[in-house]
């Protein structure tokens, strides 16, 4: 199993192609897991829109919760996401068996949430896993189950390289990873930049 470097304490991308944007991350450790702590602000397909989200992680990088406020042209949203770490969710304190199997989240405005499957897999060269996700839409905070594939690719020099598919949205792509197990360079969507 692949281990990773501790965390960084702060991260940042600067979204483009698909969107026009940043997003800053605040991490932090204790025994118990990490928090992040994070910011996104872009416009895409004619719309501006803000993130602010919080996420709590267990050691092993499962998602334990995330709570999330968005700003658009639709207004200002909310959403609180439990997750019971066996593939239970809770959307705003409702049961919501539609994500049951899913272990990770994923934000459509953040390039940091690839980092949680991947860290958590802790893939070898040559090994894939399916690694569904609760999907948090960016504009209105709806949520979805997104079918995600991860399979891990040779390195490139010092860098770790995964296959990520999600076969819903048609989608897929190289995502270059660091020591920490943090998107570098996710094409088309993000570059890492600090």
């Amino acid at each position: 199993m692949t281990t990773f470097s501790d965390p960084p304490r702060t991260a940042a991308w600067q979204h483009q192609n698909a969107r026009t944007g940043f997003e800053v991350v605040f991490l932090s450790s204790d025994d118990d897991g990490y928090r992040v702590e994070g910011h996104t602000a872009a416009f895409e397909g004619g719309e501006a829109w803000a993130i602010d989200y919080v996420i709590t992680l267990d050691r092993g990088w499962l998602t334990q919760s995330a709570r999330t406020e968005g700003h658009s042209a639709t207004g200002r949203h909310e959403l609180t996401l439990e997750a019971d770490g066996a593939g239970g969710w809770t959307i705003n304190g409702a049961p919501a068996p539609e994500l049951d199997g899913c272990l990770d989240l994923d934000l459509e405005a953040s390039a940091l949430t690839n980092a949680f499957p991947v860290r958590r897999l802790g893939l070898e060269v040559g090994q894939r896993a399916e690694a569904p996700a609760a999907w948090v839409r960016a504009l209105e905070l709806g949520v979805e189950r997104l079918a995600q594939r991860y399979a891990r690719l040779e390195d490139d020099t010092k860098h770790l390289r995964y296959d990520y598919t999600a076969p819903d949205l048609d989608f897929r792509s190289v995502l270059v990873c660091d020591e920490h197990g943090l998107v570098l360079d996710y094409p088309g969507l993000a570059v890492r930049i600090a």
